[in-house]
């Protein structure tokens, strides 16, 4: 039945269904949150392959298909710029992808403006666009989704927000043991009247790992 509805994003089948977003949902469920192995010649690089900055003040997490994620994180770029070059302002976070349709990628898209401070917005296939104080996309997001309605709180510093973020992750990460070479941590943050982005060094994920009790100390960080 299936394969005559199946062919466009918005075409419906009797029960009222669109199996093109359910089928990009399934991929997005099944997309892990660990990062993948890479050679040890890339060790020092600086890319990463979850996160992603758009603008000075927005970034975004990725679960799905990359090879969408790319196209969509490009456009998203390139909106922004647009938008600054003829306001001669920052995009609002919320303007950014508001009503479009990932495809088959699910993001999370972090920032801070001058009308509602610091906000954080998940889209996915379906079109939905949400404003939530905490989410988690990908695989095991719904215990992590749990979790985090669980210990979240509106008055956490930042130090607690990234000891709950580093929480979520080991209990719902595949991996019996977590540590920096298997997860990426990047941080928006506002300070001194400037928006920053920055991404975690492997060493500085395993100092907060280490302090937070949440994994065995490396003796070569000794």
């Amino acid at each position: 039945m299936s394969r005559r509805y199946d062919i466009r994003t918005t075409i419906f089948s009797p029960e009222g269904r669109l199996y093109q977003v359910e089928y990009a949902m399934e991929a997005i469920g099944n997309a892990g949150s660990e990062k993948k192995a890479t050679s040890k010649l890339l060790q020092t690089s600086t890319s990463t392959e979850k996160m992603y900055k758009i603008d000075d003040h927005i970034a975004c997490a990725v679960a799905g298909m990359m090879s969408d994620a790319n196209i969509l994180i490009n456009t998203a770029r390139v909106h922004a710029q647009r938008f600054t070059f003829a306001y001669q302002e920052p995009m609002s976070v919320e303007q950014l992808f508001g009503g479009l349709r990932p495809f088959g990628v699910s993001f999370l898209f972090a920032g801070w403006d001058k009308n509602y401070g610091f906000q954080l917005y998940m889209s996915d296939p379906s079109g939905n666009y949400s404003g939530l104080k905490a989410a988690a996309i990908g695989a095991n997001n719904q215990p992590a989704q749990s979790m985090l309605k669980q210990d979240y709180k509106d008055d956490m510093t930042r130090e607690e927000a990234v000891q709950l973020v580093l929480k979520v992750l080991s209990k719902t990460m595949d991996s019996t043991s977590l540590t920096s070479d298997k997860l990426e941590l990047a941080e928006v943050f506002h300070t001194n009247g400037k928006v920053n982005y920055q991404v975690h060094s492997q060493e500085s994920v395993n100092k907060l790992l280490i302090q937070y009790g949440l994994t065995l100390p490396d003796p070569a960080l000794s």
